[in-house]
């Protein structure tokens, strides 16, 4: 079966993990299965990604988010564990 509604633009995906509490291991650990995950569902393959952002957000930690989009206020507002992932091809940081 081809997937027709996936195509190869560029995308740039932004990874946001909300703690339960401090993170064991390393950050880096979470990247490659969402990554492989979202293969054939959001794109035909992650090498269309040219750029990953990645943050994790502790409890214990002071952190602030200004002005978050409805999705991300949702996701700041679920009891963690939560991982919020965007992903965009507003590739717009490219031309700065």
């Amino acid at each position: 079966m081809e997937l027709t509604w996936l195509d190869d633009r560029p995308l740039a995906v932004s990874l946001f993990y909300f703690c339960p509490a401090p993170m064991e291991g390393d950050i880096d650990n979470i990247i490659k299965p969402v990554m492989d995950a979202l293969i054939g569902i959001v794109y035909p393959d992650d090498s269309v990604v040219e750029l990953v952002a990645v943050q994790k957000f502790e409890p214990d930690v002071a952190w602030f988010v200004d002005q978050p989009s409805e999705m991300l206020a949702m996701a700041l507002d679920t009891e963690p564990p939560v991982l919020y992932v965007r992903v965009d091809d507003n590739l717009a940081w490219r031309y700065r």
